[in-house]
């Protein structure tokens, strides 16, 4: 069994930043993939920044620049700093993760959701 605990979020008006985080535990042999997602009302869920397992992040074009994922191994947490918010991005955000529970065994998990909520 793996769990993924968020904290951060809440609200904050446009310009300023909040710091995202998300800490795996459980069964973990090894993880493959670990990141953020967002929804917006109305909206389709969305990648906003990810690691891979060989340490490639990506990002989606519009917080590039603004949003900064990184990652404690160790501790198997990710963090996303997010500066310079606009009130678009105000969502649900989302930790996700891939994980191997054994040599064979993998699956993929989803945190409770943070709200995100940027004023104008």
């Amino acid at each position: 069994q793996v769990q993924l605990v968020e904290s951060g979020g809440g609200l904050v008006q446009a310009g300023g930043s909040l710091r995202l985080s998300c800490a795996a535990s459980g069964s973990i042999f090894s993880i493959n993939f670990m990141g953020w997602y967002r929804q917006a009302p109305g909206k389709q869920r969305e990648l906003v920044a990810g690691f891979t397992s060989g340490g490639v992040t990506n990002y989606v074009d519009s917080v590039k620049g603004r949003f900064t994922i990184s990652r404690d191994n160790a501790k198997n947490t990710v963090y996303l700093q997010m500066n310079s918010l606009k009130p678009e991005d105000t969502a649900v955000y989302y930790c996700n993760a891939e994980i191997n529970t054994s040599y064979q065994r993998r699956g993929a998990y989803w945190g409770q959701g943070t709200q995100v909520t940027v004023s104008s």
